[in-house]
């Protein structure tokens, strides 16, 4: 009897747990729903209870390395369809969509895919990425006026070549350095003066290590209790509030007083900012924003400027070209500095930068959220699951670009097929710096290759793929001046 018990509870148990999500939410969620088109779900693998499929991720993602490999597991098993898959995921029931037409889709949807910024409370509820509608709107316009145009690239590259050129004659008198790590110095120290006019010393050190916690917790789980990301980054993000808002009410105090100098700065025009009623930004709308513009745009220069220095050192004979078209330039120029509008206007520097952002995959999935349920090809997206965007697929699956994981900027003479390059998003929600990142890699670019020649110290190095990918040695070179 106890055999028979054995033999036919424990199978039954063992086949529960292991499809319990799919039952669950296949029968008890998404049968309940009355949609148009019927409650039929995206084929796909929902994992176990609770745990979902977060082993599976992370054993392409940490242990095989081998991130492309989730999704072409994914598609050999239940085919291309269209474009998605259902999944549980960061402990929600999750959709994946991965193909350039499914993903178009969910960005031009915006009412029904609404963004929901990952541990919201680390940049703060009333920052760009975390508004939405009219508020979004003038933010965006706003922050894109300061960092995006033409007449506030001028400014920018003006203010952020003297430091990048003085870092690399550091480098080059250091011997070798760690790319990733000296990278980051110079983004952050050009990032808070045209953002807050701050100069090296105390306090931008101070808020450079609040900075390094506050980042890796934005998509770390949301365990509030010590000793995990989610909790040090809250208290990096009370930190990095505080230097912020002493400045604030410094600049108050000055207009008080009339001692106030025009400082023409971020912080500056979201002081200045007003709503349609005129109204002004509160002073945590300010300090938000900040924040949040600041977290975008600091890793990301950092992880592209790093990739850049590891490919061209990978690529030689891309290099070779990328040093002849700007030693044209610098030429003409002979010790001044390059101006944006003379670099955007060279041409394979500007493939080169394109053709690295798009291998550095950066952000690699972009999530939405769905408002309602959504009817999708006969398949129904239910109200409240997360959406996966995997843009990282996009850009390294063969059938948008030929041989994908080879660096060869001259892909870029033909035009890509639609929806297979979204390195900046897509939607009202494209990047709103997107101009600004080009802009300071290729300036980047052309400094390090007119002046400098350098080795990968390690190029062997295995890529670690989470929380951003980057080589295990974070590109350590040796360099040396031309």
């Amino acid at each position: 009897m106890w055999l028979a018990v054995v033999l036919g509870v424990v199978p039954l148990v063992g086949w529960l747990f292991w499809w319990w999500n799919d039952i669950w939410y296949g029968f008890a969620t998404a049968s309940l729903r009355s949609s148009q088109g019927g409650t039929k779900l995206l084929p796909g693998y929902m994992g176990l209870p609770i745990i979902g499929e977060m082993f599976t991720f992370l054993w392409y993602f940490k242990i095989l390395r081998r991130p492309d490999d989730y999704i072409n597991f994914k598609r050999q098993k239940y085919g291309d369809g269209v474009g998605m898959y259902k999944t549980h995921l960061f402990g929600r029931p999750s959709i994946i969509v991965f193909s350039p037409t499914a993903t178009k889709y969910v960005f031009r949807a915006e009412e029904s895919f609404v963004l929901e910024w990952p541990n919201v409370e680390i940049v703060g509820r009333s920052a760009l990425v975390a508004v939405h509608g009219k508020t979004h709107a003038r933010l965006r316009s706003f922050v894109s006026r300061s960092i995006n145009q033409p007449e506030a690239l001028r400014q920018i590259a003006e203010i952020v070549q003297p430091r990048m050129i003085s870092s690399l004659k550091s480098w080059a008198e250091s011997g070798n350095i760690n790319s990733y790590k000296e990278i980051k110095k110079v983004t952050f120290a050009n990032i808070g003066m045209f953002f807050a006019s701050f100069e090296p010393g105390p306090t931008m050190d101070a808020l450079g290590q609040a900075f390094i916690g506050l980042i890796s917790g934005v998509r770390s789980y949301p365990l509030n209790i010590p000793g995990f990301a989610y909790h040090h980054a809250l208290k990096c993000r009370k930190t990095s509030v505080a230097i912020f808002r002493e400045e604030l009410e410094k600049r108050r105090k000055n207009i008080e007083d009339g001692s106030a100098k025009p400082m023409n700065d971020l912080m500056d025009g979201f002081m200045k900012l007003k709503d349609e009623d005129g109204s002004q930004l509160s002073d945590i709308e300010i300090l938000d924003n900040i924040i949040s513009v600041l977290v975008a745009g600091y890793e990301s220069t950092t992880l592209a400027s790093m990739w850049a220095v590891y490919y061209l050192a990978k690529y030689p004979k891309v290099l070779q070209k990328l040093r002849e078209e700007n030693m044209s330039l610098k030429k003409v120029k002979n010790e001044e500095l390059v101006t944006s509008d003379e670099i955007l206007k060279m041409k394979y520097t500007m493939k080169v930068v394109d053709e690295t952002i798009r291998l550095a995959n950066i952000a690699a999935i972009v999530f939405r959220t769905t408002s309602q349920d959504v009817n999708y090809k006969g398949y129904t997206i239910p109200k409240g699951w997360n959406v996966m965007l995997w843009i990282r697929y996009l850009h390294t699956d063969p059938d948008s670009f030929n041989d994908p994981m080879c660096f060869n900027p001259d892909r870029w003479d033909e035009l890509m097929a639609p929806g297979t390059y979204q390195v900046f998003g897509g939607g009202s929600r494209i990047c709103a710096g997107n101009m600004l990142a080009r802009l300071q890699l290729a300036i980047f670019l052309h400094h390090l290759s007119t002046g400098y020649k350098w080795a990968l110290v390690n190029p062997e190095a295995k890529v670690i793929y989470l929380s951003h990918p980057k080589p295990e040695d974070g590109v350590e070179i040796a360099i040396q001046k031309l």
